[in-house]
C-alpha cells in the first residue's frame, strides 16, 4: 500500500476548509491544512466580519440624530478612524487565534505557508513535500480589477479595511453587494460617495422591487449612484484621483474602489498540471458530492463558484467530511438559501425572485407591503421599508420572501425556515402576529398586490 502523511490534507483555512477540517478530525482521520494568510479566510479576515464591524460603525452618525426625536441631547459627536480601524483589528486578531486553537484542539496540524499540488497526491508545502490520500482545495476567491488605464490607483474591498484615514470623497466602482455595503460604509461615516455602476440597476440578480426600492433609499442616504455608466480611466491628479467617464466627464476624489467581481483563487496552484478540471473563470469543476474530476481531489466554497456565500462554504465542509470520513453522506442543498446585504438600509431575501418565479411557476401571487418603520415616526427620517412575498398560485407555497429594511437579515433567517419547508401562505396567515413590530407584516398581508 502507497504511504501518506495524512488521510486529509485541506488547502485553504478559511470557513469551509475548517470546517471540513475539523469535523473529518473528529472521525480520527490524520489531517493536514495549510493557509498562506491568516486563519479564517475570507470572510472572517478580510470580509464578513471586519465588513459587519464598520457597517456598525458607520451607523451611529444617524443614531445619534435620531436620538433627539426620543427627548436625547446628545453633543456634536466626532469620529476617529483610526480607532476605529485599531479596535477592528484587535477583534480579528482574536478571531484568527480562536480558529488556529480550534484546530489544534481538534488535533488538526495547521502549516502556514503556501500550498501547490504536485501530483494527485502529493502537496509542495514550506519547502517540502507530503502525501495525502485524499485532498480538498477550499481556497476561496479574490477580488478581481480590470485592465484599465490607470487602474493601480484604485483600491479593492481588501485594502478598505487597512485605509490610514477616512478619504473625504470616494468613488465606488461596482453595483453588487460588495460595492454598496462599502458606499454605506463610506457614507454613513462622512464621505461624499459616488456608486458608478455599468448595468441598468443595482444588485443584478435579485428581485426588481427590491433593486428599485433600495437603490431609492441610497439616494435619500445622499449617496448619488449612477447607472449605466463607465469609468474609461483614472488619473492621479493635483489634490486627488480624476476618474473619468464614458462620456467625457471627470469625477474628482480622494479613493477610488472597485468593486466589480471576484474571481476562484485557484491560479498557479498545479491544479491544471495534473488534470483538475476547471471552467472558464478558473472555478474547480465538481459534482453533488464536492468531488473534482480527480477522484481523490474535492473542493468547496468559492473555488466552485457555485453559491458563494460562508454559510454555503460551510455546509459543503461539513457535507464532504460527513460522507467521505464519516461514513454519512449527504449533499448540501443549494436550493432556497437565505443571504444578506448589509447595505444602509439591508436587504435580505430567500427563495425565489418575482422574475424567476413567473418562469418557473407561471401563475403567481405577490404580496408587496411598504412603509415608515415605527422608529422614525418619531426621527423625521424618511427612510421606508419594503416586505414581499411571492407566492406559488397553484400549490399557494410561499417560495420567496424579500425585505429592504431595519433588521431584515434578522427577520428573513427565520422566515427562509417556512420558505425551506415549503409553508403555503394560508400556514402564514394562521401565525399569530408580534405587535409592534415590523416582521408581523410577513404574516398580516391579506391581498396580493400582483396577479398574473
Amino acid at each position: 500500500m502507497m504511504a501518506f502523511d495524512y488521510d486529509l490534507f485541506i488547502i485553504g483555512a478559511g470557513s469551509g476548509g475548517v470546517r471540513a477540517a475539523r469535523i473529518a478530525a473528529g472521525y480520527g482521520a490524520r489531517v493536514g491544512i495549510a493557509e498562506e494568510s491568516r486563519v479564517g479566510g475570507t470572510c472572517v479576515i478580510r470580509g464578513c466580519v471586519p465588513k459587519k464591524l464598520l457597517v456598525y460603525a458607520s451607523h451611529f452618525g444617524e443614531d445619534f440624530e435620531d436620538a433627539d426625536g426620543y427627548g436625547w441631547s446628545v453633543p456634536k459627536p466626532s469620529f476617529d478612524w483610526a480607532r476605529l480601524i485599531a479596535n477592528k483589528d484587535k477583534e480579528i486578531d482574536r478571531l484568527n487565534q480562536a480558529y488556529k486553537s480550534t484546530l489544534a484542539k481538534a488535533g488538526v496540524e495547521l502549516i502556514e505557508s503556501r500550498a501547490e499540488l504536485v501530483d494527485q497526491h502529493t502537496i509542495s508545502i514550506g519547502g517540502k513535500q507530503v502525501r495525502a490520500e485524499v485532498i480538498l482545495i477550499a481556497t476561496g476567491s479574490w477580488p478581481e480589477l480590470p485592465k484599465l488605464p490607470g487602474i493601480e490607483h484604485a483600491i479593492s474591498s481588501n485594502e478598505c479595511f487597512h485605509l490610514e484615514t477616512l478619504p473625504e470623497r470616494v468613488v465606488v466602482v461596482g453595483g453588487g453587494y460588495i460595492a454598496l455595503e462599502f458606499a454605506g460604509i463610506f457614507n454613513g461615516l462622512g464621505s461624499k460617495t459616488t456608486v458608478l455602476y455599468r448595468g441598468e440597476q443595482v444588485l443584478r440578480g435579485f428581485d426588481g422591487d427590491v433593486r428599485n426600492f433600495l437603490q431609492d433609499e441610497l439616494v435619500k442616504k445622499g449617496i448619488d449612484v449612477r447607472c449605466h455608466t463607465n469609468v474609461t480611466r483614472i488619473d492621479k491628479v493635483a489634490g486627488g484621483l480624476a476618474v473619468t467617464l464614458d462620456d467625457g466627464t471627470a469625477i474628482h476624489c480622494d479613493q477610488v474602489l472597485y468593486a466589480t467581481g471576484r474571481r476562484p483563487l485557484t491560479r498557479n496552484m498545479g491544479l491544471e498540471r495534473i488534470g483538475v478540471a476547471l471552467d472558464d473563470v478558473g472555478a474547480i469543476k465538481v459534482d453533488g458530492w464536492s468531488k473534482s474530476s480527480m477522484p481523490n481531489i474535492y473542493a468547496v466554497g468559492d473555488c466552485t463558484n457555485r453559491v458563494n456565500l460562508t454559510p454555503v462554504a460551510i455546509r459543503e465542509g461539513h457535507a464532504f467530511a460527513d460522507s467521505v470520513f464519516g461514513n454519512k453522506p449527504w449533499m448540501i442543498d443549494h436550493s432556497d438559501f437565505p443571504s444578506a446585504v448589509f447595505t444602509q438600509p439591508p436587504v435580505a431575501t430567500v427563495g425565489e425572485t418575482e422574475e424567476r418565479a413567473r418562469a418557473k411557476y407561471g401563475a403567481v401571487d405577490i404580496y408587496r407591503e411598504t412603509f415608515r418603520p415605527m422608529k422614525h415616526t418619531m426621527t423625521g427620517r424618511p427612510e421606508r421599508t419594503l416586505m414581499k412575498l411571492v407566492v406559488d398560485r397553484k400549490s399557494q407555497a410561499v417560495v420567496g420572501a424579500h425585505m429592504v429594511g431595519q433588521d431584515a437579515p434578522e427577520i428573513i433567517q427565520t422566515l427562509a425556515i417556512a420558505v425551506k419547508l415549503k409553508a403555503t401562505k394560508q400556514q402564514i396567515d394562521q401565525t399569530i402576529a408580534i405587535h409592534p413590530t415590523a416582521a408581523e407584516e410577513f404574516v398580516t398581508m391579506r391581498t396580493p398586490v400582483a396577479a398574473e
